[in-house]
C-alpha cells in the first residue's frame, strides 16, 4: 500500500514538474499530503512571482500550512522530482514534515548529498521545542522517470546537467535500508514533545 502511494505521488509530482517547464518556470514540482491525501502542491513559482525564494517545496509548504491551520507538519510528507536544495530543506524542517521522499539527488546544492540538513540531529537535540527528528528520507525514488522529465523538459540543458552531474540517481537499496531503519513508532519522550510543539513552544513567536 505504502508502495503504490509513493508511485501515485510521485508520478502526481513529476508531472507538476513537466507543467513547471511550460510555464517557463524551472522543471521543478512538489506535492505535500496527509494520510494519503494531498493537501498541497506547486510548480516553481521563481519566474512568474519574480521571487526567487518561491521554490516549489517553499510554496508548497506556505499552501500546506494554510489548508491545515498550522505551522507544524509533523504528520505530512513530502515528494520532489529533484532533492530539495539548502533553502528548502530547511524550510522543511522547521515545517517537521516527516517524511520527504524524492527522486534525482543533487550532490552540488542537496540539502542531503551536499548539506545534510535534512539528516541533522543537532537541531531537534538543541532546540527539541522547535525542530523535531529528521524526516524519513527516501532518495532516489523513480529516479529514471524524473530525469526523463528533465529530457522531455528541454533535452539540451538535461544533456548539459547530465555532463557536469548537477543530478544523479542516489542508491534507492541503499535509501530503503535506511528508511526501514527509520520507521518506528515515536518514544514517549518523542510523542509529548511533538504535543508540546504544537500546542505550547509554538505559541511563542511561530504563530
Amino acid at each position: 500500500m505504502a508502495e503504490e502511494l509513493d508511485q501515485l505521488m510521485m508520478t502526481h509530482c513529476i508531472g507538476i514538474a513537466k507543467a513547471s517547464g511550460k510555464a517557463g518556470e524551472y522543471p521543478y514540482g512538489a506535492v505535500i499530503c496527509r494520510d494519503g491525501v494531498i493537501v498541497a502542491e506547486s510548480i516553481n513559482r521563481v519566474t512568474h512571482d519574480r521571487d526567487v525564494t518561491h521554490h516549489a517545496e517553499v510554496v508548497a509548504i506556505s499552501r500546506a500550512e494554510e489548508s491545515l491551520g498550522t505551522i507544524s507538519l509533523d504528520d505530512c510528507e513530502i515528494y520532489v522530482n529533484a532533492e530539495p536544495c539548502a533553502f528548502c530543506s530547511y524550510a522543511i524542517r522547521e515545517s517537521r514534515i516527516r517524511r520527504v521522499v524524492y527522486g534525482l539527488s543533487s550532490p552540488h546544492m542537496g540539502g542531503v548529498s551536499k548539506w545534510n540538513i535534512l539528516g541533522d540531529v543537532d537541531l531537534s537535540r538543541s532546540m527539541p521545542e522547535v525542530f523535531a527528528p529528521p524526516p524519513v528520507v527516501v532518495a532516489g525514488y523513480m529516479a529514471k522517470e524524473a530525469e526523463q522529465g528533465l529530457i522531455d523538459w528541454n533535452p539540451l540543458i538535461a544533456a548539459i546537467i547530465a555532463r557536469r552531474g548537477l543530478f544523479g540517481a542516489a542508491p534507492q537499496v541503499i535509501t530503503r535500508v535506511m528508511e526501514a531503519c527509520r520507521v518506528r513508532r515515536p518514544r514517549r519522550r518523542e510523542r509529548m514533545l511533538r504535543f508540546l510543539r504544537r500546542h505550547f513552544f509554538d505559541y511563542f513567536g511561530r504563530r
